[in-house]
């Protein structure tokens, strides 16, 4: 009997691969994904503003903490590379990436990217410790916020153009008010 699936045919990529790469990518578990032309322009928008909003409102006990926006690497291990929309990356930038994980990470759907943002993006990010999940969907205006609780995210919030939250991290705390995140 044939199985449904030859995984064995699939092509399996590192980080040796991926540095030699043109164009965009990410590599999640040596699967290599091509990102998306270009986003539409209220996905940008919503991307500048939440970058803004957490930039302004930024409160740390280290000079480390900063955020970032794409692209940017956060390589995780041999056989993945990630770029995030938006996170705050609490390490010295000395190197072209990133190695540790981010206390926040923000992804703003868009049509190609959206199911690897709430399912392989989101299993990959919890199973390595980051603290906040913001998932944006900019038509909606709707941001789901999950927290990682236990090893595990939990839904904090689905933040609406009505709401403020304010993301309590280890080092660092940041409010956003989803109002101007969402602003035209």
């Amino acid at each position: 009997m044939q199985e449904a699936i030859q995984y064995d045919n699939f092509p399996y990529y590192t980080i040796e691969d991926y540095v030699q790469w043109e164009d965009r990518w990410e590599l999640i578990g040596g699967v290599a994904y091509a990102m998306a032309p270009a986003p539409y322009p209220r996905h940008q928008n919503v991307v500048v503003n939440i970058v803004y909003e957490l930039k302004k409102n930024l409160d740390c006990g280290t000079k480390n903490c900063k955020v970032f926006v794409s692209p940017i690497d956060w390589r995780i291990n041999s056989n993945t590379v990630v770029q995030p929309d938006v996170a705050i990356f609490c390490e010295a930038g000395d190197l072209q990436y990133f190695t540790l994980a981010p206390p926040l990470i923000v992804e703003v759907l868009s049509r190609s990217t959206a199911l690897k943002d709430v399912t392989t993006k989101y299993q990959l990010y919890e199973a390595q410790g980051v603290e906040y999940y913001i998932i944006i969907e900019p038509n909606t205006q709707i941001a789901d916020i999950f927290r990682l609780v236990e090893g595990r995210y939990t839904l904090q919030k689905k933040a609406t153009k009505e709401d403020s939250y304010t993301f309590e991290m280890f080092q660092c705390k940041a409010a956003v008010d989803f109002g101007l995140v969402f602003e035209d």
